[in-house]
């Protein structure tokens, strides 16, 4: 039989960028070489997609003004999202968010338009685009943190006002957000955890055997 594993330091070197990569906020500014960038969106296009669709489209945002355009659409949403939040308003409103301002890469990945003609595999889960361009996302992700680079996924915009600022194609649909670059120190953990948001559930609790099981 042929061993197809990875060598030994190659497989905890997956397994080390998978439980190292954090959801980053705070940047230290900087820069990121243009080679890497080109690196890293390679491993992002490497993604897989449902019916070879490659429904991912990134946008990198360079104008200082629209980034700071981007910034207020962001700010208006998280006020939105506080205020729905009820009694935990203010502790949401405590927390640090994005680092839009302050990171050195700025993209906006989005789904492409004419995704209707993309069939196989969405026929009955036309959502597959959504799930396939998380893939890229996650692609990114994880070479960021073996780059040594934080990244953070920023979902707190409007859509509709977000595909105006950008202009766009009918069709087209923001994602996500992403800052990107140098950070001083990569969180312990989740910075959700280590603010007392949430806390991370035993994996027992999510597998199951043969059909939906209760708690």
């Amino acid at each position: 039989m042929t061993d197809n594993r990875f060598s030994e330091a190659d497989r905890r070197a997956v397994y080390r960028a998978i439980h190292e990569r954090r959801d980053m906020r705070h940047f230290s500014g900087g820069s990121i070489d243009p080679d890497i960038l080109s690196q890293l969106l390679n491993a992002a296009h490497a993604a897989p997609s449902v019916g070879l669709m490659q429904p991912w489209r990134f946008i990198r945002i360079t104008d200082r003004s629209l980034r700071d355009q981007l910034y207020q659409q962001v700010q208006t949403e998280r006020r939105a999202t506080a205020a729905a939040l009820g009694e935990r308003e203010s502790e949401f409103m405590a927390l640090k968010v994005e680092g839009i301002l302050d990171c050195a890469e700025l993209l906006v990945v989005t789904l492409k338009d004419e995704r209707e003609q993309h069939i196989f595999g969405r026929r009955t889960m036309p959502h597959m685009d959504i799930a396939s361009t998380a893939c890229a996302i996650q692609n990114l992700w994880l070479a960021a943190r073996a780059e040594g680079l934080g990244m953070g996924w920023v979902s707190l915009f409007e859509p509709a006002a977000l595909s105006n600022l950008l202009q766009l194609p009918e069709g087209a649909a923001p994602l996500a957000i992403l800052c990107l670059g140098p950070v001083t120190q990569f969180y312990e953990r989740p910075m959700l955890e280590q603010e007392d948001w949430a806390q991370r559930a035993p994996l027992e609790q999510f597998v199951m055997e043969n059909q939906w099981q209760k708690p």
